[in-house]
């Protein structure tokens, strides 16, 4: 089931990544996140008044229980390493072609099935091996498609962005299994997208409103009202699939990251990238990959 709920939030993820493409395109990138995570924390303070002051959420998933201070910290941590890879990655996604930020990013769980092997003591079977190994090569290959773009992986500071995204992406992965271990899915997705509103408000305030005239303007676009829906929905399902005793947070990672089809298919269709017939090969390893893990799961 977990598998299944993996594919799931893999596709929602797709479809955030799509919209937030759009909302960056030509746009200011701060207040696009701040926007973002004041949407995504408005869908979810009702449930929390319901929660502390009625009974109508009792019994049900979508109860916020009260929970101790160490407990908040803990998600508070978590809401300032997700932010650490969000900001670089919107840098990255705007100055980059989806079609090659998808696939980069699909190379983020490799780290964390590292971090998976040597902190929770995760071990794969051949079938998951070759899935890994499959998305590893599809990283080296969509390297060469991106220098047929004038996109040089060594000397692009875009790339370097994305790169730091993934590293903390990762380190994100592993922290929320261990969350996972002590608390619900709720407390932990409520309150850090609350905590990452309260970070991003200052991050607008001090960093990017009194330098706003210097840099891109910010439009508002609906796209980013979307951004936040897909979002929440998307990691709701993942949190639910890493709360199963027997999830594995290298598996779920990389099964999350096949929202590169979602992405292609998207930059094919509405921003008609370049280099798509080599850059299909690339996906088609990561497809394959993905083929692997499922049958190594069930």
């Amino acid at each position: 089931m977990w598998v299944a709920l993996a594919f799931l939030s893999a596709f929602l993820l797709g479809c955030y990544e799509v919209n937030k493409k759009i909302s960056l395109n030509g746009n200011a990138v701060i207040p696009v996140l701040f926007f973002n995570t004041l949407i995504s924390s408005m869908i979810f303070v009702p449930f929390i008044i319901l929660s502390f002051y009625t009974n109508v959420l009792d019994g049900t998933m979508l109860y916020v229980p009260r929970v101790p201070l160490a407990d908040h910290i803990a998600v508070f941590i978590k809401a300032v390493i997700v932010l650490s890879s969000w900001i670089s990655g919107y840098f990255a996604l705007k100055h980059l072609p989806l079609t090659i930020t998808g696939p980069i990013k699909a190379s983020q769980p490799v780290l964390t099935l590292l971090g998976a092997m040597l902190i929770f003591g995760e071990r794969l079977n051949l079938y998951q091996w070759i899935g890994v190994l499959l998305s590893i090569a599809s990283f080296y290959l969509l390297s060469s498609s991106g220098r047929k773009e004038g996109i040089r992986f060594t000397h692009n500071k875009w790339i370097f962005f994305t790169v730091l995204s993934i590293i903390t992406g990762a380190l994100s992965g592993l922290y929320d299994k261990h969350l996972m271990h002590s608390m619900d899915v709720m407390t932990v997705q409520v309150w850090f997208n609350i905590y990452q509103c309260i970070i991003m408000l200052f991050i607008l305030l001090l960093l990017w409103y009194p330098q706003r005239k210097k840099s891109t303007p910010f439009v508002w676009r609906w796209n980013i009202i979307f951004i936040s829906v897909f979002l929440c929905i998307a990691d709701w399902v993942y949190f639910y699939a890493l709360s199963y005793p027997d999830s594995m947070i290298s598996i779920v990672s990389m099964v999350r990251r096949s929202n590169v089809l979602v992405t292609f298919a998207a930059g094919a269709i509405f921003f008609h990238e370049k280099n798509l017939k080599n850059k299909a090969i690339d996906l088609l390893l990561v497809l394959l990959g993905m083929i692997f893990l499922y049958w190594g799961t069930r």
